[in-house]
């Protein structure tokens, strides 16, 4: 599997309804198309998102937020791990 960084934006307010059933729902969807949320990292007043996503392809990927009716910015590969160590 490739992974990928997500960038997302939403309305002001829109990730608050965001609860276990919605996130189940999301996984569910995107293992029709092979696509595991790793996870998210999201600004202050959560309208950006940042989300780690394991899947074969960009496209792939792609297609799961389309599914979800899930807003996508930018989609990068990020094949590279650097450690500060």
């Amino acid at each position: 599997m490739r992974r990928f960084m997500v960038v997302r934006t939403f309305p002001a307010g829109a990730l608050a309804g965001l609860d276990a059933t919605a996130k189940k729902a999301v996984n569910q969807c995107n293992s029709t198309h092979k696509v595991e949320w790793v996870h998210s990292y999201a600004n202050a007043d959560k309208t950006k998102t940042f989300c780690i996503y394991d899947g074969p392809s960009e496209q792939a990927i792609r297609d799961a937020a389309t599914a979800n009716k899930i807003p996508v910015d930018d989609i990068i590969e990020i094949p590279v791990v650097l450690m500060p160590q």
